[in-house]
């Protein structure tokens, strides 16, 4: 590929990348099941934003996906190859309690940001400057995004009396 870059570099990039991928793959899926099995007071307005965060996290996968394939890598696609590679821990089988779902998800972006944190300085360090752009502009900036509207949900308001 004449981009630029070595063939190291953009190896190196290929490869950090397929790990960051992993995560939103998987984040993807948690925020499915966590839609379908939403339940309480807080229903319609939690199914409406977990769908919402899955679909921006599905665009995240593609974006990193075709930037893997422009440094002349192959993008993992292969959710088995996903689940083997991604930091995000396996959900339990069933249902959780609404908080427990919320908690997870956040958990997941921490372990995702940190992780994209890393390669995107990485990655600034060796001159690639695109996959570290697209690092901070998707991956982190949606990421910190989704975990403060999910946070919101988990401070304890007190009910007011009249």
């Amino acid at each position: 590929m004449p981009i630029g870059l070595s063939h190291d570099t953009r190896m190196y990039g290929c490869q950090r990348l397929n790990q960051l991928l992993a995560g939103p793959q998987m984040l993807f899926c948690l925020y499915k099941k966590h839609h379908w099995l939403m339940r309480g007071a807080t229903f319609y307005q939690l199914h409406l934003l977990l769908d919402k965060h899955a679909d921006e996290q599905l665009a995240i996968v593609d974006s990193l996906a075709e930037r893997v394939q422009s440094l002349g890598g192959v993008a993992l696609g292969d959710p088995r190859h996903a689940a083997e590679f991604t930091s995000v821990p396996r959900p339990p089988n069933g249902v959780e309690e609404v908080p427990a779902m919320l908690s997870r998800l956040l958990e997941a972006h921490e372990s995702i940001l940190i992780d994209a944190r890393d390669a995107a300085t990485r990655l600034a360090g060796l001159g690639e400057d695109g996959s570290n752009d697209l690092i901070v502009s998707t991956v982190i900036r949606t990421g910190e995004n989704q975990t403060w509207f999910l946070a919101e949900h988990l401070v304890d308001t007190p009910l007011t009396r009249i």
